[in-house]
């Protein structure tokens, strides 16, 4: 299904060539290709595209680059616009990476795509949650671990998403930079602590008082752990010598989704798609049902964009 914006495209080409001959040019064919390449063709592309297929007449020249614009655009509708803002790909010889200690190299690549994604969350739902009283519950529960025992219980999804890899990352850092990210960690932690504090014992369904400072600490603790998250994006992307790789969360504001610079509508995306397919019974078993459905393409069951993907946006 990957290649039906394609398929699409080439048929309406096909269909307009036996009408346009000015389509038949192969710079304007060319053009309507670069579509799925990294950036769309320009104008004056097109325009000489045209003109060289046919001859000095100017009105002919007009009605052959308007042909082509068309062709060019339907390709746009049913292929999409490419993103132009697409970051370029990093590995592990990119920036400073290869100057890092092996187990460092390590920590950073397998955990920076949830770092990201946890900061995701961090601002497009929890900067929501806790604004709003009904939503304390739910609050609570990210920081609460489950069927604790002895230590022996799941850890809460804070400490799984945020502060382990926080560890992780700072314990396989050089010493000049391990202090600084073990900081970052402790004052998320504090921060986490205080909104813990703030949203206690309040939930939707029980009929309990709210103090008035509920909300305000509450933000507070958030605004607290923003910075922490932050101060520990920017020593990652110091030490790596990738810059602004992992994005930091801007101050509340209405501008604060496009000064972001991520997409809200591919996390909720990526976040519907992933529920779905751990709610029919996890990657592994969707992945076998993706091989036996037949509908003319084989196709992923769950369809979750690559965690790659998402990340470079």
């Amino acid at each position: 299904m990957k290649n039906t914006p394609i398929l699409l495209t080439s048929i309406f080409i096909g269909v307009v060539r036996a009408f346009s001959p000015a389509v038949t040019s192969s710079a304007c064919l060319s053009a309507v290709c670069s579509i799925g390449n990294t950036k769309l063709p320009s104008y004056s592309s097109l325009h000489a595209a045209a003109d060289n297929n046919n001859g000095d007449d100017g009105l002919t020249t007009r009605r052959a680059l308007f042909q082509c614009l068309a062709v060019v655009g339907v390709g746009v509708v049913l292929g999409g616009v490419p993103n132009a803002y697409a970051r370029e790909m990093t590995d592990i010889t990119s920036g400073e990476l290869p100057e890092l200690p092996p187990e460092a190299q390590r920590s950073y690549l397998q955990y920076r795509f949830g770092l990201q994604l946890a900061a995701d969350f961090y601002l497009f739902d929890l900067q929501t949650m806790v604004a709003d009283t009904d939503e304390y519950g739910s609050v609570a529960d990210l920081v609460a671990s489950k069927g604790a025992r002895g230590g022996q219980g799941q850890p809460s999804r804070i400490e799984r998403e945020f502060v382990n890899p926080m560890r992780i990352i700072g314990l396989s850092m050089p010493p000049e930079y391990a202090d600084e990210i073990r900081d970052s960690q402790f004052a998320f932690e504090r921060a986490m602590g205080k909104l813990t504090k703030a949203t206690a014992g309040i939930r939707r369904d029980l009929p309990v008082e709210i103090d008035k400072s509920a909300v305000p600490d509450a933000k507070a603790a958030w605004e607290e752990g923003r910075l922490a998250l932050n101060s520990f994006f920017v020593t990652l992307n110091t030490v790596t010598g990738l810059k602004d790789e992992l994005k930091v969360i801007p101050p509340s504001g209405s501008n604060q989704f496009q000064e972001y610079g991520r997409s809200i509508r591919r996390y909720n995306d990526f976040i519907k798609k992933t529920k779905l397919c751990q709610n029919r019974g996890g990657p592994a078993l969707s992945q076998a049902w993706g091989q036996l459905m037949v509908s003319g393409y084989l196709q992923d069951s769950c369809g979750v964009e690559p965690l790659e993907g998402y990340f470079f946006q």
